[in-house]
């Protein structure tokens, strides 16, 4: 009876995307799926999508506008125009080969969803400048910039950690992108390429940072003391970091940021500071963490977090960062779905093995052809 445990869970999965949220009560799954299937493709030369063969195609978006009560527009689509306009939601967001494909169904997800998509302005941090040239074919609407990363810029500060994509040079751009981002850009959320919204990332934008740099989800409950190694925490003046503080941990692929108080206060240099100590350690010292950019961000930003609500980061659906196991949701309403950890939707589903979670994320894959139904696993 393996063969209905397995469509009993696709089922469930499917089912959520019902009741998730208010906002995707406005696209039911089956307008979701449809808005999937188009005629018209886009074929883009490179090695994508976990090293498929060159020049298969990402489908066109669907073309999206804004409500009626969203205001007008002063800008061409798929230009640069106004990046200062004030009234403009703005998202941070990377793009490499790797992760292109999640990406491109992460930006789907936000127009889809978004009641005034064209007041949504796309901020792209790039190695590969030419990754420009998919968005603007795939999403002709869109207004966005992007900006190059120079990988040069935070080489000599990585340090090995428990999973190679960790150690992606652009995996620490967001470090830097009150550097990169326009100085009249004072706000942005910063997203990882691995999620989707289901609900409206305006709510998500107009956060109340109570006078902090960032705003993200905290999970108190989780043993802090994980993130950093022994050595960290038998050594008195590092351990004294968090003094006075009460940290807790935060995922920083979902995060609002202040970009004006970053600037103000030179967090960039201060997260530098860390992974420059992490790298100087003398041998036999040990190290002061494991894993790659989030460790800086918690010796610098923990404890001094505006909280956001939880339903914005349902995190960890990739399962650990071994075995990418299947995850079920946390307990409570549902504003972003993020598959965090080793195991990613658009890899299980194209080898066929996909968990009963990634049918929420598959409607908003562009990748290819539209794909037949596949039987999820555990």
């Amino acid at each position: 009876m393996l063969w209905a445990a397995r469509a009993s869970g696709f089922f469930s999965a499917a089912m959520l995307m019902v009741v998730l949220s208010p906002s995707l009560q406005s696209f039911p799954p089956a307008e979701a799926i449809r808005s999937s299937q188009f005629d018209s493709h886009v074929r883009f030369p490179g090695q994508i999508a976990g090293g498929r063969a060159r020049g298969l195609p990402f489908r066109r978006a669907p073309s999206f506008r804004n409500a009626a009560d969203c205001g007008t527009v002063n800008a061409t689509a798929g230009t640069t125009d106004n990046v200062c306009d004030p009234s403009l939601v703005h998202i941070a967001i990377t793009l490499d080969e790797g992760y292109l494909r999640g990406s491109v169904a992460a930006v789907h997800s936000v127009v889809q969803h978004a009641v005034c998509p064209e007041s949504v302005f796309f901020h792209f941090l790039v190695s590969d400048p030419s990754l420009g040239d998919l968005v603007r074919a795939v999403f002709p609407q869109l207004r966005f910039k992007v900006y190059y990363f120079d990988p040069a810029r935070v080489r000599g500060l990585i340090s090995s950690s428990v999973r190679q994509a960790l150690e992606e040079p652009l995996n620490y751009a967001r470090n830097y992108l009150a550097e990169l981002l326009e100085p009249c850009v004072r706000r942005v959320v910063y997203l990882d390429s691995d999620l989707v919204l289901v609900d409206d990332v305006a709510k998500l934008w107009r956060t109340d940072l109570e006078g902090r740099t960032v705003g993200a989800p905290e999970y108190c409950h989780a043993n802090f003391t994980k993130y950093f190694t022994a050595r960290f925490w038998s050594e008195e003046r590092l351990a004294a970091t968090f003094a006075g503080r009460r940290p807790c941990y935060f995922n920083t692929g979902v995060m609002v940021l202040d970009l004006a108080r970053w600037r103000r206060a030179g967090y960039t240099r201060r997260i530098e500071r860390w992974m420059e100590v992490q790298r100087s350690s003398a041998p036999g010292e040990g190290r002061i963490y494991e894993l790659g950019s989030l460790p800086p961000f918690l010796l610098v930003f923990a404890g001094h977090v505006a909280p956001i609500e939880h339903r914005w980061n349902q995190h960890g659906l990739g399962g650990d960062n071994v075995h990418g196991s299947c995850r079920d949701l946390h307990p409570g309403p549902v504003s972003l779905l993020h598959w965090s950890g080793s195991g990613k939707p658009w890899a299980r589903l194209g080898a066929g093995r996909p968990c009963p979670l990634d049918a929420l994320w598959a409607p908003f894959d562009l990748y290819g052809p539209a794909a037949a139904a596949v039987e999820p696993s555990r």
